[in-house]
């Protein structure tokens, strides 16, 4: 299979940035996106030229690293994948591939398609953690926690990070990884000592870092690698405005 590929190309957060066109051939329908792209590097080191810095870790779905937007949507045009469990066979032979980077305010380019998501670890230290002290480890059972719950909370737990949410949202909004991670904590027992400290501090950091409001859209759904579900934001709602009620 052969493509043109537009990449943005960006030296550094000062650079201004521009696309630059590729031409790659001969690539196998079965290869990864990120395959393709170290093929295209290979070639560009191979003509003297700077390869496409691009972030990736684990290529196996789990750690999020892979945050491409290609084509108009996160990760590309597959559903429920990140990028480097995205496959060329998606794309039409002699296809042109638009390859950005996240686009938020709160995200920054470091260069090329790599992008700063420190903001995301700011607001997981401001209160996305729980510190009382549990002990040593509790027998199996010993606090119980309905199926449907740990399910649910489970599914929560499940966000990755990735940022696919705030990419897909016209107001580069968090509220979908904010809200997976306040709801899993908010559903077990664990959680609960903190709640209303912990969504307080949350969504205070989240603001604070220049994320936008929730358009109520459901594209943060829709893109979201793991189905993190928008009922989640519900939650998450529901939990900041008990913590203002109980502080009055």
């Amino acid at each position: 299979m052969n493509f043109t590929l537009k990449i943005w190309r960006q030296a550094n957060p000062k650079d201004k940035g521009r696309f630059e066109t590729y031409k790659i051939e001969n690539i196998s329908p079965d290869a990864s996106f990120l395959e393709m792209l170290d093929i295209l590097n290979q070639q560009l080191i191979k003509d003297g030229k700077d390869p496409v810095a691009f972030d990736h870790d684990c290529r196996e779905g789990i750690c999020g690293m892979c945050s491409l937007y290609i084509n108009g949507r996160p990760h590309g045009p597959d559903d429920d994948i990140t990028t480097c469990q995205l496959h060329m066979r998606k794309f039409k032979d002699g296809e042109t591939i638009t390859i950005e980077p996240w686009r938020a305010a709160a995200f920054p380019v470091v260069k090329d398609l790599i992008v700063d998501r420190n903001a995301f670890d700011k607001i997981l230290q401001a209160g996305g953690f729980i510190s009382v002290n549990t002990g040593s480890a509790p027998d199996a059972n010993s606090i119980p926690v309905p199926s449907q719950v740990a399910e649910e909370a489970f599914d929560a737990a499940a966000c990755i990070g990735c940022g696919a949410c705030v990419a897909a949202c016209k107001n580069s909004s968090a509220m979908l990884f904010v809200a997976a991670k306040v709801s899993h904590l908010a559903l077990l027992p664990q959680g609960k000592v903190e709640a209303a400290k912990r969504v307080k501090a949350m969504i205070a950091k989240m603001d604070e870092l220049g994320f936008g409001s929730c358009t109520n859209t459901g594209a943060c759904e829709a893109e979201c690698p793991k189905n993190i579900s928008i009922a989640h934001i519900a939650r998450l709602n529901r939990e900041f405005l008990c913590a203002n009620i109980k502080e009055e």
